[in-house]
């Protein structure tokens, strides 16, 4: 789907998408919490809690597949592929990108295009390719990890929720094997 020449680049909608009328900004609440987080005035869990509900931009780029050398000597893509993006870290550990608005998506790559999904399947996509970190926001404003079994939680669509006591825990659905005796 292109844009019509009075529609801006970033107001481009994916059909089908559950988020036709997203518009590329950031959830509120999510956003809230990153500052916050990053600031020390929110913990992480006030974090993952926030990010369990709301919708992430998972980049994808175009990869070159195959080249041809033309009559005038110039290389020309023959074929590209497009593919979402994992960064390798100092460790060798994967991790998916994903982002809480366009303009983030911006600062790290303006070329990427958004592709809008709920945080539970981003976490779910990056189990998948094997990664073992979703980093949200890489160029900023406000970067977060959520790794590990962290990651596994909210893949597997848990939250974490505030109890009485001021303290967090984890709130997920019940397995539908029941117990195991």
């Amino acid at each position: 789907m292109s844009a019509s020449p009075n529609e801006r680049p970033d107001a481009r909608r994916l059909q089908g998408s559950e988020y036709v009328d997203d518009d590329g900004t950031a959830d509120a609440a999510l956003a809230r919490a990153l500052r916050a987080h990053q600031t020390g005035a929110a913990p992480y869990p006030e974090v993952l809690a926030a990010l369990s509900r709301s919708r992430l931009l998972v980049p994808v780029v175009a990869l070159l597949g195959e080249a041809e050398v033309g009559a005038d000597g110039l290389a020309r893509d023959k074929s590209s592929d497009m593919a979402a993006v994992l960064l390798t870290g100092a460790d060798g550990r994967l991790a998916l990108l994903a982002f809480t608005d366009l303009a983030a998506l911006a600062a790290w790559d303006p070329q990427a295009r958004p592709v809008p999904v709920a945080a539970h399947l981003a976490a779910a996509t990056a189990v998948q390719e094997g990664a073992h970190a979703l980093v949200v926001d890489v160029a900023g404003p406000h970067p977060f990890v959520l790794a590990d079994d962290d990651l596994h939680r909210i893949a597997s669509r848990w939250t974490t929720v505030r109890l009485e006591d001021g303290d967090w825990a984890w709130l997920g659905a019940a397995d539908p094997a029941g117990p195991e005796d």
